[in-house]
């Protein structure tokens, strides 16, 4: 097991070659055009969900990248405040993907999230060489945010079924672009193996930076 964070009070790995990342999924959907997405969300919010027990229980750290909404004040526990009133239309959804304690959280101002801001600083002090992104729209926040990774070279997991657009032929067009393009494993939630993903994530790193 990875050794543990002691800023945390040892509850999250302090070095991990794997990190799950969850994109805008604190989310009121109270937006124009939210309802298209809504749906679609939905459905896939179990298996993100079920995705992310599964990281946590193989040590895997799990990172929450939000949009701040053009809220600069905002912090991101205000931001679960706000989308957790039940009369939002985001509220089951965000019911279902509510952090942990031990979760990490970015705010994001744009599109992707390593754009402004300390994304990059997280990953590179956990060690992180591969990355899975799940979340929404897979077509424009998801797609932004993996074009950044693969230029950074993390190796890119995009699970199809953890991933929503506001159009599903977007969304599959998206899923299509980032297996072609940015060379990421697209496969099923329930096809990856996390134990395989970290031990090759390991490889790959120990190859890259070998003794002596």
């Amino acid at each position: 097991m990875p050794a543990k964070n002691e800023d945390l009070h040892g509850m999250v790995p302090d070095k991990a070659e794997v990190a799950l990342i969850l994109l805008d999924v604190i989310n009121a959907m109270d937006f124009e055009g939210a309802e298209r997405l809504l749906q679609p969300a939905l459905e896939a919010a179990p298996r993100i969900a079920a995705l992310k027990e599964r990281a946590k229980a193989a040590g895997i750290p799990v990172v929450y990248v939000n949009d701040n909404f053009g809220r600069w004040r905002s912090d991101f526990r205000s931001l679960i405040a706000h989308c957790t009133n039940p009369e939002l239309p985001g509220y089951e959804l965000v019911r279902m993907l509510l952090p942990d304690e031990d979760d990490y959280f970015i705010l994001k101002p744009k599109h992707s999230g390593f754009f402004s801001t300390t994304l990059d600083v997280l990953l590179s002090y956990l060690g992180v060489k591969t990355l899975i992104i799940t979340g929404f729209a897979g077509d424009i926040c998801v797609l932004f945010t993996a074009n950044d990774a693969y230029m950074r070279d993390f190796h890119l997991v995009v699970p199809c079924d953890c991933v929503a657009s506001n159009d599903p032929e977007d969304n599959r067009r998206a899923v299509k672009q980032m297996r072609e393009v940015l060379k990421a494993d697209v496969r099923s939630s329930a096809e990856l193996d996390l134990k395989s993903l970290k031990r090759k994530a390991r490889q790959s790193g120990e190859e890259e930076h070998p003794e002596g």
